[in-house]
């Protein structure tokens, strides 16, 4: 699923990974390496106040969800779905069980960024992606010279969420949306999304069972939502369809180029670039609200790794996925673009690194600190919690090592006297545990 998953999904953008330590799917070179936000009694509870929460809990079967269609089909012919296209579409839907154990118990992931990159970037990706660049080439530069997006980056997004069009997902889309609607849980989020999906069979850009995708709605080669789809998806080849599911999926690359160009993608910027930091840099810096220019950051002692000068491509803020024992960043405006995409700033690397790997770059060459670990759910919620206890606020008891965490870590590291790079290995748990 993309960042359609992340910003245009609600309480969805609340569950998903913004650092190193969330979970992150396990996949191989032929699979989708998109990370999965996981679902958890605690989040649900936190975010127990919305509407989607306070439905009552619903026993789920069959003759449940024909009745919740039979009570949805008005709205839905509100919303312009036009009667035929809603009864042929959800005739014969069934209660999927499977989709709703997946949405509210998914498995956890825990992946450490270098092992995520691992497979991500792994040379039989990067290999498969120069394949698959090389195939569609004509096509990729078509699109790059009318949005601006660097096909090695269309490719890379291509790679990481459907591996290259082999893994587009199976479940029927429609028959999933509606079972995700019917349970309540996130029913407005759910109900719009099939909505879309139904305007989208309306339109007849894909026949009803054509429409095929992830358990939770995504679809096709680059795993759009249907609500994103929508707003972005464009008929490429000029056949009357915006066919992101077929074969062919120059709609479907296309189409990311035009959400990508939407966000504000900058052409000819890079995502992000390794740089070598100086011995004595304040690692107070490395915010990602903190940006400066190439001339600023180079007055610091940041330089490239062979220690030139950096280059100037605008603003810039340091990046440290690791902390200040793992390889160093310097990221652009475009890591924000990719991260509308996915949330997860592994997956923004990711895409970042696997687009410099198809255009011929090396890996990354900094090293990692491969003997620590990443934080699982319940020490993740530990950490938080000790973190606000001695009197370090993490404002927000969610599992999530977002900006708010990463703060309340540098404040804690200061106050020790610890490099203050916001990073949390298990070793800084211990060391809260035992104060």
């Amino acid at each position: 699923m993309n960042r359609h998953y992340a910003i245009l999904t609600g309480v969805l953008t609340l569950l998903a990974g913004l650092s190193t330590a969330a979970p992150l799917l396990a996949a191989g070179p032929g699979q989708s390496a998109r990370p999965t936000p996981r679902s958890t009694p605690t989040l649900v509870a936190a975010v127990a106040k919305s509407a989607d929460t306070e439905a009552p809990e619903i026993a789920g079967d069959d003759a449940g969800l024909r009745a919740w269609v039979l009570a949805f089909r008005p709205r839905a012919l509100e919303a312009g779905i036009e009667a035929e296209v809603f009864d042929r579409a959800l005739d014969g839907v069934r209660y999927d069980d499977a989709v709703i154990r997946r949405d509210r118990n998914q498995s956890e992931f825990t992946k450490t960024v270098w092992d995520y990159l691992g497979t991500a970037t792994s040379d039989l990706r990067v290999q498969n992606g120069g394949k698959a660049l090389a195939q569609w080439q004509r096509t990729l530069e078509d699109i790059e010279a009318k949005y601006g997006v660097e096909k090695e980056v269309v490719t890379a997004i291509w790679g990481l969420e459907s591996a290259y069009g082999s893994f587009r997902g199976s479940d029927n889309v429609i028959n999933s949306l509606a079972t995700l609607a019917y349970d309540a849980r996130r029913r407005e989020f759910f109900e719009g999304e099939l909505i879309s999906a139904l305007r989208i069979l309306q339109a007849g850009d894909v026949a009803a069972e054509e429409m095929r995708g992830s358990w939770a709605g995504a679809m096709g080669h680059t795993q759009f939502m249907p609500s994103s789809f929508l707003a972005h998806a464009v008929d490429w080849n000029g056949d009357g369809r915006r066919d992101i599911w077929g074969d062919d999926p120059s709609d479907a690359l296309a189409s990311t180029a035009a959400y990508l160009k939407h966000f504000g993608w900058t052409e000819g910027q890079p995502w992000g670039i390794e740089v070598a930091l100086p011995e004595e840099f304040d690692y107070l810096l490395a915010d990602r609200s903190i940006t400066k220019s190439a001339e600023e950051w180079t007055a610091l002692g940041l330089t490239k790794l062979d220690g030139t000068a950096l280059d100037a491509h605008g603003p810039a803020a340091v990046l440290l996925p690791a902390g200040a024992e793992g390889a160093a960043f310097l990221i652009y405006d475009n890591f924000a673009v990719i991260e509308t995409y996915n949330t997860a700033d592994a997956y923004v690397i990711g895409v970042g690194h696997l687009s410099d790997r198809i255009g011929g770059a090396g890996p990354i060459r900094q090293s990692w600190p491969r003997d620590d670990r990443a934080l699982s759910y319940d020490e993740r919620i530990e950490l938080q919690t000790l973190l606000t206890e001695a009197g370090f606020d993490t404002e927000k008891i969610d599992a999530k090592i977002g900006p708010l965490t990463v703060n309340a870590v540098r404040r804690y590291q200061q106050d020790r006297g610890l490099v203050p790079d916001g990073y949390a290995p298990p070793r800084l748990l211990e060391r809260l545990r035992n104060e």
